[in-house]
């Protein structure tokens, strides 16, 4: 039983770190965060597999955690999906570095990597290794010039971004 509960505490620390060589970015303001973001590219997984004009919303909940709502359409059903579950800071609110849970008390990183210091206009997000990567935006499209040294960036990292997935968002 207690080697049990070591292998489970260490699959859940394994899965809210963030990968060597990579720092969350610091001067981070939640509140400037806060509300939609579309998804404008990211590497494949299950959950999110056959859904396009995927978004995620950001706010308060009371106990000052954060509220997240992930969406997206699955056109092979007609609708929109959608998943909630909420965030909490690693360790202080100026460091882009959070926990994510869906299905509590199992918690995923979310290591906020690039962020539009100035604007919080787009952000580069990765978990707890290389093999998540997302790329989000205030707006359906983002600026080429603005991808283009995000994906550097990413690339430069160690991810692939040349399996990135690049969402389709509805007018």
């Amino acid at each position: 039983m207690r080697t049990l509960l070591i292998f489970c505490t260490c699959l859940l620390t394994a899965c809210t770190g963030i990968p060597n060589g990579i720092k969350p970015v610091t001067g981070f303001e939640l509140n400037r965060y806060l509300g939609t973001w579309y998804e404008i590219a990211r590497l494949d997984h299950r959950f999110e597999r056959g859904l396009t004009d995927i978004r995620a919303e950001y706010s308060l909940n009371a106990d000052g955690t954060v509220k997240v709502l992930n969406s997206g359409f699955n056109a092979e059903a007609g609708e929109r999906q959608t998943a909630e579950g909420k965030a909490h800071f690693v360790s202080t609110a100026d460091i882009g570095q959070l926990e994510v849970s869906f299905f509590e008390p199992f918690y995923g990183a979310y290591n906020i990597i690039a962020l539009d210091a100035d604007h919080y206009q787009y952000v580069m997000i990765c978990g707890p290794d290389r093999e998540y990567l997302w790329i989000l935006a205030r707006k359906p499209i983002l600026a080429v010039s603005i991808l283009q040294e995000l994906l550097a960036t990413a690339n430069e990292y160690g991810f692939a971004t040349d399996q990135l997935i690049f969402d389709v968002h509805n007018k």
